[in-house]
């Protein structure tokens, strides 16, 4: 009973903040009590909210309680600590929500350090000591504290499982390894254990590698988002100062058409009020010789009229006829069409080239690339409209159908000299150079096509190293034979085996550094994949042998 009341009375003198004997304990409004130091802790962070409440009850109060020490209760404190009440522990030792409790503490219990699997008990500091000090207790297994000790007794007969099942994957006890685990593969649970170990240590690495490497993803993610912004935030700076000369190269433009406008206005107004000057004035004169002569008629002295008749006739040089100079009236409605034409020519040329730059945009891979698509109609999404460039193409190939179509000749073909064209070997590009990712199908038809991407800085002439698709490092090709292909990059050649198909996709994922090679039926079934770095825009392009053709396809 004793001990008891000393449990009622650690209760009644101890601080609900800090857990231990009150220290200069306060009473405040409601009732509590604190140590005075704690309270005040607790109002302090509260003075922000001008109202401050009780840790226990919650209630509240407004202004700030004044804190005087409540002298009775810490006589009472005082009292207790000299009949041998002790300083309550700190709380992280007292068993919590979710901590594993002694099993042998009275009252509030206290936390358990270890959990003994022979006793099937958890202890305190205080109550483990037999264990370490207790010969009876040496051979006891310790581990630390847990709540899930009855996982160890075996549900069916009450006993420690000292024992693993290995046929059917299970611990046991003894008495099951006799009854219906009988003629099982059995073996201590610690020899198990020390198998498993093994094991989950090549696990641990695998584990461990694996982290190194999600560590470097990530790293490099970074990285990829940093470029991705710094890159953006360029290409916006760059394109609003393109965008913004290009409006001041317009708007200077337009001063300029105005300031023309306005001086040939200033000229043509003045030489026209120059010549309607000299009109009137001419008119003055004509009227004042008219009324000379009306005047003249009329005398009838015969000598006065023939001796002043010739001075008065005689008319000065007459000043052009304005008719004769001024064009029809269209003014300057011949600028207002030339600025329109002008307009419209601009629109147009925004007009063409504003999906090629939406494009560049959309294939911007700003963080992982796309996987490559499965299906036809996935390909298709990426499909891009290819045409040959006849200034590559060598004399011997004959291009038609929009320059989409390629023919091997016998005879060469009329072209004129430029820099770009392949001179001896049976070779074009395309005009366009691709990145991003990009699809098109090509139909062929003859004994030997090769279909390829090279770098636009390939030799147009040279040796067949230099030039030919395949046989340097600037090109990628798959030569096509009647029922077989071969992939060719560097010079070093890959057979590919399959049934011979007229139709070829290919897929390419600049930025991934992917170019694939497809046989097109009813089916996708892929020929060639390369996985490489690509430096440069990639063109098209085809080798052929006489007779042979090849055609980019319309893809919808």
């Amino acid at each position: 009973m004793a001990q008891q009341g000393i449990q009622l009375d650690e209760a009644k003198f101890c601080c609900s903040i800090c857990l231990d004997l009150l220290k200069d304990p306060v009473t405040i409004p409601c009732g509590h009590s604190y140590c005075m130091s704690c309270i005040k802790s607790c109002w302090d962070e509260e003075d922000q909210k001008k109202i401050h409440s009780c840790p226990q009850c919650a209630q509240t109060f407004t202004p700030r309680p004044v804190l005087v020490k409540n002298t009775m209760l810490a006589e009472l404190v005082e009292d207790q600590k000299k009949t041998g009440l002790q300083a309550a522990p700190p709380d992280r030792c007292y068993a919590g929500p979710g901590d594993v409790a002694c099993d042998v503490c009275t009252g509030r219990k206290l936390k358990a350090l270890k959990s003994c699997l022979v006793c099937l008990a958890s202890y305190c500091e205080q109550h483990l000591q037999p264990h370490y000090e207790s010969s009876t207790f040496k051979k006891h297994k310790l581990v630390e504290a847990t709540m899930k000790l009855q996982e160890n007794i075996c549900s069916c007969h009450d006993e420690v499982m000292k024992i693993f099942c290995r046929t059917d994957q299970q611990c046991i006890c003894y008495l099951c390894s006799m009854d219906e685990h009988k003629g099982h593969d059995t073996v201590s649970a610690a020899a198990e254990r020390t198998e498993r170990q093994k094991e989950l240590g090549v696990s641990r690495q695998k584990i461990q590698q694996r982290i190194q490497n999600r560590e470097k993803d990530v790293k490099v993610l970074q990285q990829e988002v940093e470029a991705t912004n710094l890159s953006a935030d360029k290409a916006v700076e760059d394109s609003e100062k393109i965008f913004t000369e290009l409006v001041r190269l317009i708007e200077k433009r337009s001063s300029d058409v105005k300031e023309q406008i306005r001086s040939r206005q200033k000229a043509e107004v003045s030489r026209a009020e120059e010549l309607q000057e000299k009109l009137k004035q001419e008119i003055a004169e004509l009227r004042r010789k008219d009324a000379e002569l009306e005047q003249l008629s009329h005398t009838e002295d015969h000598t006065h009229f023939l001796h002043n008749y010739p001075s008065l006739s005689r008319l000065s040089e007459s000043t052009d006829s304005p008719s004769t100079n001024i064009h029809p009236l269209r003014y300057f409605e011949d600028v207002t069409a030339a600025v329109s034409e002008a307009r419209d020519k601009l629109q147009d040329i925004l007009t063409e080239e504003w999906p090629k730059i939406s494009g560049t945009v959309t294939e911007v891979d700003v963080l992982l690339p796309q996987p490559e698509p499965k299906t036809r109609a996935g390909f298709l999404k990426y499909s891009r409209q290819i045409t040959l460039d006849p200034n590559t193409a060598n004399t011997q190939l004959s291009l038609s159908e929009g320059n989409k179509k390629a023919t091997c000749m016998r005879e060469k073909q009329l072209y004129y000299s430029h820099p770009d064209r392949f001179i001896e070997w049976h070779l074009v590009l395309s005009r366009e150079g691709l990145t991003g990712r990009c699809y098109w199908e090509v139909e062929r038809s003859g004994s030997r096509v090769s279909i390829a991407v090279a770098y636009k800085d390939i030799s147009r002439r040279g040796t067949f190293n230099e030039c030919v698709f395949g046989y340097n490092d600037k090109s990628w090709a798959l030569d096509c034979y009647n029922n077989s292909y071969q992939f060719i990059h560097n010079n070093i050649r890959t057979p590919i085996p399959g049934p011979r198909s007229s139709r070829v996709g290919v897929y390419l994922d600049h930025r991934a550094g992917i170019l694939s090679f497809y046989r097109v039926s009813e089916t996708m079934t892929l020929l060639h994949r390369v996985q490489t770095t690509f430096t440069q825009p990639l063109y098209p392009g085809f080798g052929l042998y006489i007779g042979a053709t090849v055609e980019l396809s319309k893809l919808k």
